[in-house]
């Protein structure tokens, strides 16, 4: 059995290359556009590992990152453009 992947990303494109890539490597992807779906997905499929980026319509992933973490240990990667260091404290200490 493949491990499950949640990829939640709002550019369809970079959406897309992730899950292709991914499931070419055997992995079996979920994916969601936006933090809602998000959360739906992961409760509905719980993930192996979440790629999670940080800037998300509907509810940023700071905020995903929080609600996964009051009701999982599932590991968590960030991703984002954004470069300051506050942003990487602030996605460490909301659980990732």
């Amino acid at each position: 059995m493949s491990s499950t992947i949640l990829v939640v990303e709002d550019e369809e494109r970079i959406r897309q290359f992730l899950q292709r890539g991914l499931g070419y490597e055997g992995y079996r992807v979920e994916a969601a556009p936006d933090g809602p779906t998000a959360l739906e997905l992961a409760r509905d499929t719980p993930p192996d590992l979440v790629l999670l980026d940080l800037m998300l319509p509907g509810m940023d992933g700071l905020e995903v990152c929080r609600r996964l973490r009051a009701v999982s240990d599932v590991p968590i990667l960030m991703l984002t453009a954004k470069e300051a260091i506050e942003d990487r404290v602030a996605g460490l200490d909301a659980g990732a």
